[in-house]
């Protein structure tokens, strides 16, 4: 059984930084794209960034969040800094069985539980 496990989120403040963390289990996802969602109250759920063999960003995250991973740990992580109030959100891990990118949630076949995230102005 295929398992995504998110954990990192938390409280910070404005400027700060967090390191989010998904580990796989169930089967290895090294050789396929993982990437990760937010969600904000009252909001749909949106795309943040991806990683397979090359790394995509929204637009309004670029050069401050970097998505990475560790195939030994089967872990992808998401370093988020000068954080801003509107980066609250409930934040997802998710992969697909396609080395293919894509910002679309429905074309991701494994979704983690959340972990939110809270930035405080």
């Amino acid at each position: 059984q295929v398992q995504l496990v998110e954990s990192g989120g938390g409280l910070v403040q404005a400027g700060g930084s967090l390191r989010l963390s998904c580990a796989a289990s169930g089967r290895s996802f090294s050789n396929y794209a993982m990437g990760w969602f937010r969600q904000a109250p009252g909001k749909e759920r949106e795309f943040v960034a991806v990683i397979s063999r090359s790394e995509y960003y929204t637009a309004s995250v670029k050069g401050r969040f970097t998505i990475s991973r560790d195939n030994a740990k089967n872990t992808v992580y998401l370093q988020m800094n000068s954080l801003k109030p509107e980066d609250t959100a409930v934040y997802y891990c998710a992969a697909r069985l396609s080395v293919l990118s894509t910002t679309t949630p429905s074309a991701y076949d494994y979704w983690g539980q959340g972990t939110e995230v809270t930035v405080s102005s």
